[in-house]
């Protein structure tokens, strides 16, 4: 491979944003015109039963004449978003340990299931 084709697949300005499980890189990139263009790939992280891990990856390319409409859009959306919803999380189906933590917050009265058939039984009645 020539040296100006292994220059091309070079990334001119990176930046990374972890978010648990997800990974999300935001690339400058030069087209053969030597144009810019943006890139941005989520890379999502897999775990096998065994241990073993894989990672899925999805990219879009986002071209000079898109970026204004791009910016807007998503500017849109996420004041959309935070105006409806605010900044909370409300799904944490996300984390590992929901159940976990959901019921240690539970007294032990919410946790055990009510019934109206169970009867209190003291054992002098026996």
């Amino acid at each position: 491979m020539r040296e100006h084709d292994m220059l091309e697949k070079e990334e001119i300005f990176s930046k990374v944003l972890r978010a648990g499980r997800r990974t999300y890189f935001f690339d400058v990139r030069a087209t053969k015109a030597d144009d810019y263009y943006i890139t941005i790939t989520e890379s999502k992280k897999f775990t096998e039963e065994d241990g073993s891990f894989h990672f899925k990856k999805h990219k879009i390319y986002l071209y000079k004449e898109d970026f204004a409409a791009f910016a807007e859009i998503l500017g849109d959306m996420t004041t959309y978003v935070l105006n409806h919803k605010g900044e909370e999380v409300i799904s944490e189906r996300h984390q590992k340990d929901f159940k976990k933590e959901y019921a240690s917050e539970k007294s032990d009265d919410e946790i055990l299931p009510q019934t109206s058939s169970f009867t209190d039984i003291d054992f002098d009645d026996i």
